[in-house]
């Protein structure tokens, strides 16, 4: 028998010019193209709907659905393999990303193409990785390093769609306590592409060996995420502090809502006061401090009398300090005749006795929604950019705000999706982690769920108790292990206080910090210089009687 013929998937025999001649790899190179981009499609699509909002597939779903696709790329050239890229990302983030078309076709379907590209890029590289040794681990750590770069370019990234935001609800999100959602997306990399493994041992004879590792495998990495949702990462609560959080409710659904600011101010405040006088009946215990959401006051109320009187009285009736989602005029930038200057999308905190203190500042405004790269160029073709006639500023200190007796760590909106504004925000001090949001304008579209999701996981990998606050919904109190003892619906005004312990400790996920990526494109490296070295091996020493060409 030709070398060719003994090798099979993941051998160190394998080269360049090593082709393997086992049933199911010939199956796999004569698949046409079309059945091919079919398929990856398919699996784009059923990645999807592991997501929120839907409840007809679970988590689970990623990892046939990306075993699927690792499987139509098997002995495919690295432009098919891009094209299947380009098809699974299609599949995926259109489906996944359709809140997105409250902003416009276009807004939605570039988006889409842009996440889809990054899956092309890797879908160019999966061939030549399936067809070398340790495929099953460096298939993983591919997919994970494009991840991370998606997280980080272009314009400041676009986490949404992470294999790791579909794991709130899945024993695997127990790993993100360990590296955070990298860690979370490796395993369920590896458990996708350690099921294809299986399925091809299996469907060539059932090597033993190779069925009991993956198998080993498959019910390892769900196993240990359980018992790893099971421990207190963040250390035993130093305290437990009554902490209230406000969702107001916003006038109407829309884009427009901010035309009614003051009535969201006001709803804001109607609530806080409602939920004063629960605590004045004893229905209701004191809070130590008070969450309103994103945008709860677009109202300046450091330039705005009577924005400020209204913040007041809600502080004044429930006797607390209220952390209070703002806009506000950047000083550094003021107006001018020819410039109309930058804001800033704050965190403030507004004391029943001293007024406005501390703030934090969003340090990643969302491109083209809340700042707009290339304005000159974009708002000639693009009226609907006139919309945003201001840039947001960003800010440039971690999310850390003392509330009364509570250390805060503060993002608001999107950048609960980036871990290092998560892990700035507790290394800086921050003992509970809060998420400002408001979701008004994708309400019912399934953003609230997937933005929820993603606070879940993140509240796991932080070791931190984590308070929601929206405009509109969803409001949620995530336990550190995930789960939510409390949440609101959509489109109600409603409020709780909860008891939130404060825990000081920080998770392994935390001190780590991007190292975990840092040493997943180290080991990737490595294993694929390896590849080389033996490919170059293996072509110097071969001959025409012993390579099946």
């Amino acid at each position: 028998m030709s070398k060719g013929a003994a090798a099979g998937p993941g051998s160190s025999d394998d080269g360049p010019v090593t082709v393997t001649t086992s049933a199911s790899e010939r199956r796999t190179r004569v698949a046409p193209a079309p059945l091919r981009l079919g398929l990856a499609a398919l699996a784009g699509v059923v990645m999807a709907l592991a997501f929120p909002p839907t409840t007809l597939l679970g988590g689970w779903a990623v990892v046939p659905a990306l075993a699927l696709l690792l499987g139509t790329m098997r002995g495919a050239s690295w432009r098919l393999g891009a094209g299947l890229g380009l098809a699974a990302g299609l599949g995926c983030f259109l489906v996944l990303l359709g809140w997105m078309r409250v902003l416009g076709p276009d807004a939605w379907i570039v988006l889409a193409l842009l996440c889809a590209a990054f899956w092309a890029a890797t879908g160019a590289a999966l061939p030549w990785l399936l067809a070398r040794r340790w495929w099953v681990v460096t298939v993983p750590l591919a997919w994970g390093v494009q991840e991370s770069l998606r997280e980080r370019i272009p314009f400041g990234g676009f986490p949404w769609g992470r294999l790791a935001f579909a794991q709130a609800d899945t024993a695997l999100a127990g790993w993100a306590a360990l590296g955070g959602p990298p860690l979370v997306t490796l395993g369920v990399a590896l458990a996708a592409s350690t099921l294809l493994a299986l399925v091809l041992a299996l469907a060539e004879g059932g090597r033993p060996l190779q069925v009991a590792a993956a198998a080993t495998v498959l019910v390892a990495l769900p196993a240990i995420g359980a018992g790893l949702l099971g421990r207190q990462w963040g250390g035993t609560p130093t305290s437990t502090e009554p902490i209230a959080i406000v969702q107001g409710n916003v006038p109407r659904v829309g884009l427009d809502f901010n035309a009614q600011r003051r009535a969201v101010l006001d709803n804001h405040v109607r609530v806080t006061e409602e939920l004063a006088a629960a605590v004045a009946a004893g229905e209701a215990e004191q809070p130590v401090a008070v969450i309103w959401p994103e945008n709860s006051s677009d109202i300046d109320p450091l330039r705005n009398p009577d924005a400020a009187a209204q913040i007041d009285r809600a502080a004044d009736a429930i006797g607390a300090p209220i952390l209070v989602g703002a806009v506000l005029r950047n000083p550094d930038d003021p107006p001018t005749d020819d410039d109309p200057g930058t804001i800033l999308n704050v965190a403030l905190v507004w004391d029943p006795v001293t007024g406005p203190g501390d703030r934090y500042v969003k340090r990643r405004p969302v491109p083209f929604g809340e700042y707009l790269p290339f304005r000159d160029l974009l708002t000639r073709f693009i009226s609907r950019f006139e919309r945003i006639p201001r840039d947001f500023a960003p800010g440039d200190e971690p999310g850390f705000l003392q509330v009364g007796p509570v250390p805060l760590g503060v993002v608001i909106c999107f950048e609960i999706a980036w871990d290092d504004l998560v892990r700035d925000a507790v290394r800086a001090g921050g003992q509970v982690l809060v998420v400002q949001t408001n979701n008004a304008t994708y309400g019912l579209t399934g953003q609230p769920e997937q933005q929820l999701a993603i606070s879940r996981l993140q509240a796991i990998a932080a070791g931190r108790t984590t308070l929601v606050a929206a405009t509109s919904g969803i409001s949620a109190v995530i336990a550190p292990d995930g789960s939510l003892p409390w949440r609101t619906e959509q489109f109600v005004a409603d409020a709780t206080v909860a008891q939130v312990p404060l825990r000081s400790g920080l998770t392994p996920a935390v001190r780590l910090g991007p190292w975990a990526e840092v040493g997943a494109v180290v080991l990737l490296l490595v294993l694929v210089a390896a590849n080389r070295r033996q490919a170059q091996s293996s072509t110097k020493t071969s001959s025409p009687s012993t390579t099946t060409a």
